[in-house]
């Protein structure tokens, strides 16, 4: 049996859809849904029974001898956040605590980390574990992140089979609730088929001139095969970057907006929020020299084939 955390989120649905489609329905389904419309996430989806995250570890107890795998990717995403506490709570002891029951049970875990940890990128997108701990956030979220990096590569008693990936900038369907959070292709088709024009942030860097800031886009169907690999127990334990290994710019995910949808729309560039100001990432590409080397060769889609294959399944 696999428990999914997170499982009525962006990730966590793509994850659990492709489960089903490998005919893997033994999961248990973990989120935290309340009033909201995110159960609608799950709709068509096959599984044992859905938990609410605060309720899981009574779970976990009550079967413990029934499950297999945890799969996490429960985490407040939220870059903005502000309150280390709530942050710390949610994305560091939360997983401490499922980290610590694998490891009694001698089952595997696999987590999701996040390519904010990197920061401006000085030390560069190495995920090699000697140099994780030269690494400077620049958001409350990605030190959250990296600090259950760092907690996690300092435990003597570990995992049957671990593995924290570092997720790059992941767009594709079912960004649905993600709010300000969603990614600039899922904003960007929205506002070209409602507004006619695809807005990107203006640069504050002298280095790059507006929407020429760059990241390593990744498709959620490429970031969720790599997912199931390493579930699947395949490449060493430890930490991996999970991105394309190529970094394209904004207006590259515009332009592939442009090509593929059927209205008119052009690039409005606008000033960055303020809470945005000091705490941006202009560049990120991952290495994954160690992603290739744990047997993982698929090849990737780049800005014009995810945004197409994004537009054929989106939900308007």
């Amino acid at each position: 049996m696999i428990i999914l955390t997170g499982a009525a989120g962006f990730i966590g649905t793509n994850i659990l859809r492709k489960l089903n489609e490998d005919n893997i329905n033994d999961i248990i389904v973990v989120d935290e849904i309340n009033d909201s419309s995110k159960w609608k996430q799950l709709n068509g989806c096959k599984f044992i029974d859905y938990v609410n995250k605060e309720s899981i570890f009574e779970y976990l107890e009550k079967n413990r001898d029934k499950i297999d795998s945890i799969i996490h990717m429960g985490a407040c995403s939220s870059t903005t956040e502000k309150n280390f506490d709530f942050l710390y709570l949610n994305n560091v002891v939360y997983s401490q605590r499922l980290w610590k029951f694998c490891s009694r049970k001698e089952i595997n875990f696999v987590y999701a980390s996040s390519a904010a940890t990197y920061g401006c990128g000085e030390n560069g997108f190495d995920d090699t574990h000697d140099s994780i701990g030269l690494l400077n956030p620049i958001n409350v979220y990605g030190y959250s992140k990296h600090l259950f990096d760092l907690w996690a590569l300092k435990q003597e008693v570990k995992p049957a089979h671990w593995v924290g990936l570092k997720f790059f900038n992941v767009y594709g369907p079912f960004e649905n609730f993600k709010g300000d959070m969603a990614s600039v292709a899922h904003r960007g088709i929205l506002q070209a088929y409602h507004d006619g024009f695809i807005k990107l942030f203006k640069s504050e860097n002298n280095q790059y001139k507006d929407g020429e800031q760059k990241r390593d886009f990744i498709y959620i169907d490429d970031l969720v095969s790599a997912v199931i690999h390493f579930f699947k127990g395949k490449g060493k334990s430890g930490i991996y970057n999970i991105g394309t290994g190529k970094a394209q710019t904004f207006n590259e995910i515009g332009s592939a907006i442009i090509a593929n949808c059927d209205v008119e729309a052009k690039i409005k560039y606008i000033e960055m929020p303020d809470k945005l100001v000091g705490s941006y990432q202009y560049f990120t590409e991952a290495k994954i020299e160690k992603l290739r080397s744990s047997g993982f060769n698929n090849e990737f889609s780049l800005a014009n084939d995810g945004v197409k294959k994004m537009i054929e399944k989106f939900n308007f």
